[in-house]
């Protein structure tokens, strides 16, 4: 795996690309523990904490002009999920707190596929931190761009 690459993604590593506040709704984790078969009953007091994936929900919250696809230069006809992760640093986030978002691009890096065409892996990284600054979590989305042929 090479480190460097042309993809116009790399010029925007450690940059904050977009921040935005998210307001944790005690509906909202309701909603989505249900629409994820969480059934722990936690999820339906009002003081709940989020579900393990529930910080997902946050690219409703971005900022979408333009859209993080366009900001990173992507051909969506070639774009796929790579993955996500969530690391939780301290309690969880509970309904009725706030958490402050940056997003940014924490790497890029091109490699060949296993079936010998070129792929750039893009991983974007977003921390949420509480209001009195220290970090709640941390998001990373794992974005594949296959090359054209």
């Amino acid at each position: 795996m090479s480190a460097a690459t042309t993809h116009p993604a790399h010029q925007l590593i450690s940059q904050v690309l977009f921040e935005y506040d998210m307001r944790i709704e005690w509906g909202k984790i309701r909603e989505f523990a249900v629409a994820t078969g969480a059934d722990n009953p936690i999820y339906l007091t009002p003081n709940a904490p989020v579900p393990p994936t529930f910080l997902a929900t946050a690219m409703h919250w971005e900022p979408q002009d333009p859209p993080l696809a366009a900001r990173l230069g992507l051909d969506m006809s070639r774009v796929l999920q790579g993955g996500q992760e969530y690391r939780f640093i301290g309690p969880l986030p509970r309904a009725g707190e706030t958490l402050h978002a940056e997003t940014s691009v924490e790497s890029v890096t091109e490699k060949r596929s296993s079936r010998g065409g070129q792929m750039t892996l893009i991983v974007v990284l977003t921390r949420f931190r509480r209001p009195d600054g220290t970090t709640a979590a941390e998001g990373r989305a794992t974005v594949i761009e296959r090359q054209s042929a």
